[in-house]
């Protein structure tokens, strides 16, 4: 549909919530049904947690062990058309600037050579526990941390790799934003935005919040009307600066059957696709391939196209038809 590079989160913990482990024979055989050889962008996470980090967030998201090797082996990242989308997240209990740059460093040293986006903070104006906006100093970790990212990719020569950041909106969505924005509006567009070569949304109109189906369309929409039209240029960001939609997603639960997800995920992606030319949205990504723990009834838990077992569920139609341009 449209123009638009599809993609999707392929692991399957969300935040603090993880059920059975990963199993990349899975995983290599429902992003390949997805993407049949197309260019497919998959999203990756890693989170700097602090100097010490918190023991027991590093229990839950292992750092050190995702430094080492992310869910799918590296070569895996850069065969079939696939484009790993890597998100650096700041999440420490204190500021720490220095040990976050330190942890750009590493990462760009261990997968640089492997990204194709590399994405500074999740969501720093999104006020919420497990999401990087609640950090102290998190705005400072956004501007400081994504000059340092461009001068460590130009120095190594990874001059391919797009460099961006991820927000909620709109405002409404999350109880108002005001601050952030008027804090990348202060600045220079060359202390900061000069450097953004795209804006990654998180959209989630419905997730964890009622809305009925009807109203869907129109909430899609204006996340994007707003981040374009009202946001961007605030932070001197122009219409040549593509979005992305980073993160998009709607769970199955105990009010929500599993072809209630497959309507509501359609409507979204169709509107987004409708909507790309004029806001300039080049991708969009889907969150995510499988339930992190289909037992559990929260909305964080039943976000995938499958369930915790790798089951499809009628999404995983909708969502390979809608990329094969059905």
């Amino acid at each position: 549909m449209s123009g638009l590079t599809y993609g999707i989160y392929a692991a399957g913990q969300v935040a603090a919530t993880a059920g059975p482990p990963d199993d990349p024979a899975a995983i290599d055989r429902l992003v390949g049904g997805l993407s049949g050889g197309r260019p497919f962008v998959v999203r990756e996470y890693l989170h700097f947690l602090g100097t010490p980090a918190d023991p027991e967030k590093a229990r839950v998201l292992a750092p050190e062990r995702r430094m080492r090797e992310l869910t799918m082996p590296d070569r895996w990242y850069g065969t079939g058309n696939r484009r790993l989308d890597l998100v650096l997240c700041y999440l420490p209990d204190e500021y720490d600037i220095d040990g976050w740059l330190a942890f750009i460093e590493q990462a760009v040293r261990r997968y640089g050579a492997i990204a194709r986006f590399l994405q500074i903070t999740l969501e720093p104006n999104f006020k919420l526990p497990w999401i990087d906006g609640s950090s102290p100093g998190v705005l400072d970790a956004l501007t400081t941390g994504t000059c340092h990212a461009r001068r460590l990719l130009d120095a190594a020569g990874h001059h391919d790799v797009r460099l961006g950041f991820s927000v909620a909106e709109p405002p409404e969505f999350l109880g108002g934003d005001e601050e952030f924005w008027a804090h990348l509006e202060a600045l220079a567009p060359a202390d900061f935005a000069a450097h953004v070569d795209y804006v990654g949304l998180g959209l989630y109109p419905d997730a964890f919040s009622p809305v009925p189906e009807s109203a869907l369309a129109g909430l899609t929409e204006h996340a994007l009307r707003q981040l374009r039209e009202q946001s961007m240029p605030r932070a001197h960001l122009g219409p040549d600066v593509p979005v992305h939609v980073a993160e998009n997603g709607t769970p199955t639960g105990p009010d929500r059957t599993p072809g209630d997800q497959a309507a509501r995920l359609e409507i979204m992606i169709r509107t987004v696709a409708a909507a790309a030319t004029r806001h300039n949205v080049t991708h969009y990504e889907l969150f995510g391939l499988r339930d992190a723990d289909s037992a559990r009834a929260e909305p964080t838990a039943r976000l995938g196209l499958t369930t915790s077992g790798y089951q499809p569920k009628p999404a995983y139609d909708v969502y390979r038809e809608l990329i094969n341009g059905g």
